[in-house]
């Protein structure tokens, strides 16, 4: 078998697999920290609980999935201490998710560690360069039409 060289993968792959080992690494810390359990498909439901405190519906529509779906990822997350559901102040029929102070924490563990790799990445290219690549992705994110999701925090899973 031929060993592949990266710098000959298209940029999209190339992106999607730094994202993946960068995701890979900001998991080791969080579970080096204490925030065991968590997966990569989590962060797609811990976006929508930083600001809201959606039902288990909308969280469900969110991410393009059945509620059924969303409920049980929602279970596992409450199983881990993540997430727990209360009343919706209005209507005490209905169930909000929202996040715990162990939720919330291990936001916060995560961006420290993202910010960790950043400094990395930073020290190995230099801050001007991977400026530069961050502006160029940024670029390239905006020609597919993903900012937008980013920017309301309603990144999918991809399909």
């Amino acid at each position: 078998m031929q060993p592949v060289d990266p710098r000959e993968l298209d940029t999209g792959t190339l992106a999607l697999f730094l994202g993946f080992t960068a995701a890979a690494r900001v998991a080791d810390e969080l579970a080096a920290r204490g925030f065991a359990g968590l997966r990569f498909s989590h962060g797609y439901v811990f976006q929508h609980l930083v600001d809201a405190h959606p039902t288990v519906g909308e969280l469900a529509g969110k991410l393009d999935m059945t509620q059924q779906g969303a409920s049980k990822t929602v279970a596992e997350l409450e199983r881990l201490g993540y997430v727990e559901r209360v009343p919706d102040p209005a209507d005490a029929r209905i169930r909000r998710v929202g996040l715990t102070p162990r939720g919330r924490a291990a936001v916060e563990a995560a961006r420290a560690a993202r910010r960790a790799l950043e400094e990395r990445f930073g020290e190995r290219s230099g801050t001007r360069r991977l400026a530069e690549t961050r502006a160029l992705l940024a670029d390239l994110l905006e020609e597919l039409g993903g900012t937008a999701a980013v920017r309301r925090r309603e990144v999918r899973p991809p399909r």
